[in-house]
């Protein structure tokens, strides 16, 4: 089978790729320094234990491998945590994506796919949002995914790398076979975070602004399903060993749900009556995100299977309830690994 190094591959979107990738034909790589991904999501490859930004450890584990293409997630991914730590962000998501595209360069390696994200648009003046939308991050996330793509833009001119930026949405749900799933800790999307209030073991869930110009007032997102996700990775890399030209494609189903209506969709999936209450805004959230996901629909004949939001928040549900011990022993894991940085 032919390789292909993931960074980032013990994450939650990572995992879910590294199991499309191997259903697609390939030997998913992947490369993950275990802090917030966990060694139990490792399932459909070997797992090489580096981090993002050490040259020599990537240049030994391409070298090794010679994969005909990286698949990159390795990084920071909290928007609120960026803005309280920018220069964090800067240096593991901008400097280790320059480490890594350099450790490329050295082994011959010329095809990348980009974990990038909506957050390059910062608020949009047009939803949908397509990708000639002009680069308007507002908060240090956003800014450091606007410079990736920029150096991946410029590398494609200096040395011929092929790439594709995937630009997400929120990403949601869990693999729908029940293999793997989320288990951020602490948690930080808002599914898991209601899911946390649902099962109890949070006090209550916050909603953060309810006066923005939308129509009951809370911030809407486009939710897709991680399993489309993944599904589109494996598409674009199959495009990209093609010879397909190097691109940047929205990721998402076109349909904005407000908190609101997250919130309803919880209690109407766990049949829990958790406390709601409303908070003041959090800097750096723009108050509506929706895709135009037309160029991929067109150029990856990629389209979501799981749009509807009550059945990503039921597959992430059973994910939680269906392996329970399991899911309890991954997030324990990972918030010792947590406190021992």
């Amino acid at each position: 089978m032919t390789s292909i190094v993931v960074t980032g591959g013990a994450g939650y979107i990572g995992s879910h790729t590294c199991k499309a990738l191997r259903r697609a034909g390939f030997d998913p790589i992947t490369y993950d320094n275990l802090i917030r991904g966990n060694p139990e999501s490792v399932k459909w490859g070997a797992l090489e234990v580096g981090e993002l930004t050490d040259e020599i450890k990537l240049r030994e584990t391409l070298a090794r491998h010679q994969p005909a293409a990286v698949v990159h997630f390795a990084g920071l991914t909290d928007v609120g945590q960026s803005n309280l730590n920018p220069t964090l962000y800067y240096r593991i998501n901008v400097g280790g994506t320059a480490t890594l595209l350099a450790a490329m360069r050295e082994c011959g390696v010329d095809k990348i796919i980009f974990s990038s994200s909506c957050a390059v648009y910062g608020v949009p003046a047009v939803v949908p949002t397509r990708e000639d939308t002009p680069y308007a991050p507002i908060n240090p996330y956003g800014a450091t995914k606007m410079i990736c793509e920029r150096m991946l833009t410029e590398c494609a001119l200096a040395f011929r790398l092929s790439f594709v930026a995937l630009r997400y949405f929120n990403a949601a749900g869990a693999d729908p076979e029940g293999e793997i799933g989320p288990c951020h800790v602490p948690a930080t999307n808002a599914i898991q975070l209601l899911l946390d209030a649902a099962a109890g073991q949070s006090p209550g869930f916050t909603i953060y602004g309810d006066d923005y110009s939308t129509t009951d007032g809370t911030g809407v997102r486009d939710y897709i399903h991680v399993t489309d996700l993944a599904d589109a990775h494996a598409k674009a890399l199959r495009a990209l060993l093609a010879g397909a030209a190097s691109t940047s494609l929205n990721l998402g189903t076109g349909r904005g749900w407000s908190v609101r209506e997250l919130v309803a969709a919880v209690r109407n999936v766990t049949g829990s009556e958790f406390p709601v209450q409303v908070g003041a805004r959090r800097p750096g959230d723009p108050p509506a995100l929706i895709a135009d996901a037309s160029r991929a629909h067109h150029q990856l004949n990629w389209r979501p299977q799981y749009s509807d939001l009550v059945t990503q928040v039921k597959h992430a549900w059973a994910w939680r309830e269906g392996d329970c011990r399991t899911w309890q022993r991954m997030r324990s894991g990972l918030a010792e690994k947590r406190l021992e940085q």
